[in-house]
Formats: C-alpha cells, structure tokens, sequence
C-alpha cells in the first residue's frame, strides 16, 4: 500500500463522486410524477420504467460492491470455491422467468408495493405477510451494511481517514459524507435516483473490468502464470485450491443452488422488479440479464491476479482495491475506486427503499396506522430508509468487517425460508397459511442456530454458511438444508390442517391477476388516481 494519501485517485473518486450526487438529487425532476407523495412513485419510481433503464436497475442492484470486493476477496482466500457465484447468477435467470411476470402482474393489478402485500393478499394472513416482512428487513440490514464495507474499502487503500491511531471521528468521516450524501439524494428522489445513477455504475464497471482482464494478466505474464502461482500459493498454505476437491462439491453445488433460490427473494430484487412498466419488460430483462454473468466471471478472476500480483492484506475486502492501486496508473485507480463505491450506492439505495416499503405498508400501516394516507406513507417510508441507513452504518463502523460477508451469508439463509410462501403461492393455494408461517418458523430457526455454531480459529459464532447436511452427512449450504426442512414441514402441516379442516384465510386474487399485463382492463384500477384539484 503507498504511503500517504493517493491524492491522483483521491481526485478521480471524487470527480466521479460528485457526478452520481448532482444526478441523484436532479433525479427527482426525470420523470416527474404527477403526485410524488405517493409510494407507488417514491419506492417504485412510478410503476414505469422500460427494458433498458430496468436492465441498468436491476444491473445495479444485483451486482453490487459485494460482487466487486467480497466475490473476488472469496477467491483470493480461498479459490475456486469463491466461484460459486458464477454458477447460481446463471441458475437463477430460467428460475426467475417462471415467477416474476406472475409476481409482477397480480402485484399491479392489486397495487402490491411488496411481496408481503401479496402474501397477505394471497392468503390472508397478517401474520405470514409480517413474518415475510420481518425477514425481508432483517436480510437486507448487513446487506446493506456490506456496500458501505466496499465504501471503506476503497478509501482506505487511497489512504483516506489516517491510520488506526487516527481518532475515530477524523477516521470515519469520509464514510460518514458518503453516506450523508446518499441519504439525502435518496430521501429526495427516491428509486429514480438509482435508477438514474446505475447507468454510470454499469458503464465504470464493464470499462474497469475490460481494462483489467487485459492489462493485469499482460503486466503479470498471462493466465498461465497467474493460475500457476495461485496454484503454488494455496498447494503452500493448505487455505483453498485453484480447482475445488472433491469434498467440496456438495457445498459448491448446494450453496450456489440456494444463492440462486434467495436472490430474488430479496426486497430489493423484488422492488426493481415492481418498477418495470409492463409484464413484458420483466420477460425480455430474464433473458438479457445474464450477460451480467459474463462480467461476473472476468471479475471474479480479478481473485488469482491479487496473489499473482504478490498482494498481501489481512482483511480480504482489500485485496481488489490494493491490486487496483498496484497494477494501475493512479488515475485509472480513482476510476477504478469509483466504479466501487458507486457499486456500493445504488443497491444500498434500493435496498433502503425496499426496506423502507416493507416497514410502512406491513408494519406501520398494516398495524400501526391502518388509515394512513398516501402521502403519510410515503413520508414515514423515506424516514425509515435513514433508518435503516444508520443501522448499517452503525454495523460497519462498530463491528469487525472480515465478518461482513458472513452476515451477509446469514441474511440468504433468512430470505430463503419466505420461499414457500413467495414463489408457491405464485403457482398454487394449496400450502395453509399456518402451515407455511410453522414452515417458515423451523427454518428460521434451524437456519440461525446452525449458522451460530460454526466457528472458525478467528472467529467463535457466524463464522461460516456451510455445515454438515443431516442424513446426507455431507457439508452443504445451511440455507438450503433450512429450506427443505422448512418446506417438509410446510407440506406436513398443510396435509393436517386439511385434515381437520382448519379455517383458510381469504384470497382476493384471481386466476386472471396473474397473466395480466400493462393496459389490460382493471390493471390500473387500484393505482393512484390522477391528481384532482379540489378548487374546480
């Protein structure tokens, strides 16, 4: 790491810094919504974005400062087991071409901000859509938390906020601006603003990625001699391997499998998904989101260059920022830091929206204040989303960030067990709501007490994802062990509850909800009505 301050890169950081800001807060004029106190408008940009600007959303949500930092730091430590999040980002595109346009069209037609307004609307279950609710939160707090790890990141490799001795608040300052600065833009303008801001996060990600997969192996001697001494460099520390062993594929396959099932179980996948403008968008963005991967794998090499490139850290978050710093010109590094921490401010925004909407229309309205109004909605949503802002902010600067991607982790084997209640009852009201919530419950709780036992020589609870699989006896994804006891149960409970004839809650959807689209009649019927001056 260069001594002092990267004051080159430093610069570029903040140019591109600067632009993303202006365009966040000049985000809520794009577009401009007839009644911006609405939610529909604040937490779902209006219900109205096309093929593109969805695909540069969801781009930007889905590809985050963890895939840019964290996917590439797992291969640095540990190899090719770091891989799995090629694999389960190709898994997920097929599977979600089944559900979302169904999510999507009842979601419209009913007005559904959230997947916990279908929930209660599909099975009539306050309980369900709160125990969905919850676990939407819950999930997406060290998600969150983990973008303003890539923030760090970054500043730290460029020098910035002094050294351990540092006092603390000269230290964290950079971070505390970055995030002042996305709270405020994102209170303002809501989704539009990282709808607006992902186009300039895609396009410095594939430029960085492009020049890197080309420059880094030629300064390096090629893929050859990369691999040769990532292979020398575990064969030496017994910490991983370029190709996996045997003994660990089950882990391999099962954690990429249960990556892919969590994804878009995720609030925020769910509220860029709700923000297309027609069921059709949705289609056409499953079959192009998958370039994507591509990129995905090229970065995910950015790994086995770091210990190529003889890059030694003690926190693994750095190594891709220090390799950035060491193989680039100081100006391309600043590009390259940028591409980072704009990878980390438009999903944190999303991801605080969807927070947001979940807390307002399931907690506080749903049982707080039932008649809240349209606009009071919306104003408690955007108060939330600084909430929840704080709390991760509050994770990042308070607890040890080698543990970030662990919670991380620990949040997929969460929103893996709303599954059932999700994607099932997208397809079937067979599943009885008490089962589905016992379900959900087990797993839950199965889920967390596993995970809290795994320990590492560092690290006494949370220490891992994977964990010896029951009857199987192989070491597999916690995640996907906790989601098939949880659907057992679910199924098991359902066959009883019929049994006896315990009382079902009330659908309001209908067969036809589901294949509708933009412009069909009743589509729009629950929508905000047009603005209407009381003076005429």
């Amino acid at each position: 790491m260069k001594d002092g301050v990267n004051v080159v890169a430093l610069a570029v950081f903040v140019f591109f810094f600067a632009v993303v800001t202006v365009m966040g807060f000049l985000a809520a004029r794009w577009r401009r919504a007839a009644d911006a106190e609405h939610l529909d408008e604040w937490g779902l940009g209006g219900r109205s974005f096309g093929t593109w600007i969805t695909w540069f959303l969801l781009g930007g949500d889905l590809y985050t400062a963890y895939t840019f930092v964290a996917v590439p730091a797992a291969i640095y430590a540990a190899g090719a087991a770091g891989f799995f999040a090629v694999p389960y980002t190709i898994l997920v595109y097929p599977l979600i071409f089944l559900f979302l346009p169904r999510l999507w069209s009842v979601s419209h037609r009913h007005g559904y901000v959230t997947t916990s307004d279908f929930v209660s609307g599909r099975f009539g279950s306050r309980a369900l859509s709160l125990a969905v609710a919850l676990t939407g939160i819950l999930a997406t707090m060290p998600y969150i938390a983990l973008q303003l790890v890539g923030i760090q990141a970054v500043l730290d490799v460029m020098g910035v906020g002094g050294g351990e001795s540092t006092h603390w608040f000269v230290k964290d300052l950079p971070i505390l601006i970055a995030f002042g600065v996305l709270a405020a833009y994102t209170y303002s303008s809501g989704l539009r603003a990282p709808a607006l801001i992902a186009f300039v996060k895609d396009t410095l990600i594939y430029l960085v990625i492009a020049v890197a997969v080309i420059y880094i192996p030629i300064r390096l001697g090629g893929f050859d001699q990369i691999f040769a001494d990532a292979g020398e460099k575990f064969a030496a520390t017994g910490s991983g391997a370029v190709v996996p062993g045997e003994g660990a594929h089950w882990g391999y396959a099962t954690l990429a499998l249960g990556s892919a099932l969590a994804l878009f179980m995720y609030p925020h996948s769910i509220t860029a998904t709700l923000s297309s403008g027609s069921r059709e968008v949705i289609r056409r963005n499953t079959t192009i989101l998958p370039l994507y991967s591509l990129m995905l794998g090229l970065l995910a090499l950015l790994g086995f260059m770091a210990i190529a490139a003889g890059v030694k850290v003690d926190n693994g978050q750095l190594a891709i920022p220090q390799l950035f710093e060491t193989m680039f010109p100081d100006w391309f590094a600043g590009v390259a830091f940028a591409a980072i921490g704009i990878g980390a401010l438009v999903p944190a925004a999303i991801m605080s929206i969807a927070a947001a909407n979940l807390f307002t229309r399931n907690i506080y309205k749903e049982f707080v204040r039932p008649g809240a109004t349209p606009a009071q909605e919306t104003q408690v949503s955007k108060v939330t989303s600084l909430l929840v802002k704080v709390g991760a902010l509050v994770f990042v600067l308070g607890m040890d960030k080698t543990v970030a991607i662990n919670f991380q982790l620990l949040g997929g084997i969460w929103i893996l067990q709303t599954f059932p209640a999700i994607v099932g009852g997208l397809f079937t009201r067979w599943f009885h709501r008490w089962a589905l919530l016992a379900g959900w419950a087990v797993g839950m709780a199965y889920g967390t007490a596993v995970a809290y036992n795994t320990s590492s020589p560092t690290q006494q609870h949370f220490a891992s994802s994977s964990q010896t699989i029951p009857l199987i006896g192989e070491i597999g994804y916690i995640g996907l062990t906790a989601f098939v006891l949880n659907l057992a149960v679910t199924v098991v409970m359902t066959l009883v509850l019929r049994a006896v004839k315990a009382p079902e809650g009330l659908d309001s959807t209908t067969a036809g909800d589901y294949t509708a689209d933009a412009g069909d009649p009743g589509v729009q019927e629950e929508l905000p009505p047009p603005t209407v001056d009381a003076r005429h």
